[in-house]
């Protein structure tokens, strides 16, 4: 949160304590202030020498939570028997001989901007989102502190590409099952570079409220002038940059760049219609269906931020598949469409890449409740912009949709993928972690994909 002016304590000429100054950050990380958050502007930039990058390319991660039916989505078995076909039908699209589930006929007609992965391989079968997130299982072989999620590798090695917006925002709403609402956590990398939160506790303290501007220059004033004692009698180093930090805190609070990308009523009233309303409700464990995401998501990259993360809705449907995908299914694709448009109306397919998945995909053979269960063998994908080669179906699972046949696809491969567009070279780029080790953003062996480069 943003507190300015505090709690009146004694001991200073106003009664406001130096600590209420800056108390930035309670935006749902814990109570982080804002100086760690945008500490990761000031990280190295190992692509061009610490530099500040001279172009914005982005990532939107648009997770599925409890795992989308592969074989309802993009890969239909019509040949399969009917206790796995299902019962939705393929349609044509503007591709010749790619089709897709009858539900999605506005993601069909852009099937030329579009790339399906049918097998997806490696997923842990952990239910939650950080195989999504990372590109690794959540086990017990990650170094100390954890592997960071993509957002946060980014934020280290880019920083800000705007000083006024956070590099990682994470848009995931809170859930029942709260590990499916984790917007990706920076693991070795440090709070600095955890995601900015804005439906977090605090929303409202992004703005100055009852404060001018000259008012708070005279705060950082005297901030800086606290600072500035602080690092005379400091021996270790530490306080060290803290006036730069600082300086990147104030530049958010005092522009209005966050505030609008995340205000989506500023859009024009014929875009916000074309992405629609959803459900803010939560559905059982699962979240809701926020349609102004997908926009919110274009607005943040947009103004400058290098990682949108975002969850829809809830597809653990061991019951009831069927009825709950239509009623999902139509969002999803009025919502991912508005958005393939959106970024092509902008010029912005070359520079921001998407890509939109579960932790793993569903049983081929439907159970006694109508539903699908578990399946960590196969799963699928959808992967757009970022000047990727697009058109094309990439993978095919055998006759069930149980295995993967051409073509497995490892969650690191997409990832390897997603840095390359960026203009990371995963054979090269290491981060450290807390023992000063190096590590590869991907495992050895695993390669941008191909197809799309």
């Amino acid at each position: 949160m943003l507190t300015i002016p505090g709690q009146r304590l004694r001991g200073f000429c106003d009664g406001i304590s130096r600590r209420s100054f800056l108390k930035i950050g309670g935006l749902a990380l814990g109570g982080l202030t804002m100086p760690q958050i945008m500490q990761a502007q000031a990280a190295t930039n190992l692509k061009n020498g610490g530099a500040t990058p001279a172009g914005h390319k982005g990532i939107i991660m648009i997770f599925l939570p409890g795992g989308p039916p592969h074989q309802d989505f993009f890969d239909l078995k019509m040949d399969a028997p009917a206790e796995v076909r299902g019962e939705f039908k393929p349609i044509r699209t503007n591709v010749s001989g790619i089709e897709i589930c009858e539900q999605f006929p506005l993601i069909a007609q852009r099937m030329d901007k579009l790339v399906p992965i049918r097998s997806i391989v490696g997923a842990s079968g952990a239910h939650d989102a950080f195989e999504c997130l990372t590109g690794r299982r959540n086990n017990s072989q990650q170094p100390p502190g954890g592997w960071p999620c993509l957002g946060s590798v980014l934020s280290k090695l880019e920083g800000a590409a705007d000083p006024g917006m956070p590099p990682f925002v994470g848009l995931s709403p809170k859930m029942g099952h709260m590990p499916w609402s984790d917007a990706g956590k920076p693991g070795f990398l440090g709070v600095a570079h955890a995601p900015f939160k804005p439906a977090g506790e605090g929303q409202g303290d992004m703005v100055l409220n009852g404060i001018s501007l000259d008012r708070l220059g005279d705060r950082k004033a005297l901030l800086s002038s606290f600072d500035s004692f602080r690092r005379e009698a400091d021996a270790t180093g530490m306080m060290d940059g803290l006036d730069n930090f600082n300086q990147q805190a104030f530049g958010v609070l005092t522009s209005s760049k966050l505030m609008e990308a995340l205000d989506v009523s500023k859009e024009d009233a014929k875009v916000r219609d074309r992405y629609g309303k959803g459900d803010p409700k939560n559905r059982d464990d699962g979240g809701p269906k926020l349609m102004e995401q997908f926009l919110m998501a274009r607005r943040l990259i947009e103004a400058g931020s290098r990682c949108v993360t975002l969850a829809f809705s809830r597809w653990d449907h061991h019951g009831d598949n069927f009825g709950a995908c239509r009623q999902d299914m139509p969002l999803l694709d009025q919502g991912l469409s508005a958005l393939i448009d959106d970024i092509h109306d902008r010029g912005l397919d070359k520079d921001v890449s998407v890509v939109v998945w579960g932790e793993f995909g569903r049983t081929p053979k439907i159970n006694a409740q109508a539903g699908r269960d578990h399946w960590p063998n196969v799963s699928c994908g959808l992967l757009f912009g970022g000047g990727m080669r697009t058109g094309q179906v990439i993978g095919s699972t055998d006759r069930l949709g149980a295995e993967a046949k051409d073509r497995p696809v490892h969650f690191q491969e997409v990832f390897a993928t997603l840095y390359h567009r960026l203009g990371i070279d995963v054979n090269t780029v290491t981060v450290n972690d807390f023992s000063g080790r190096p590590q590869f953003l991907v495992d050895r062996g695993n390669q941008p994909m191909k197809e799309l480069i």
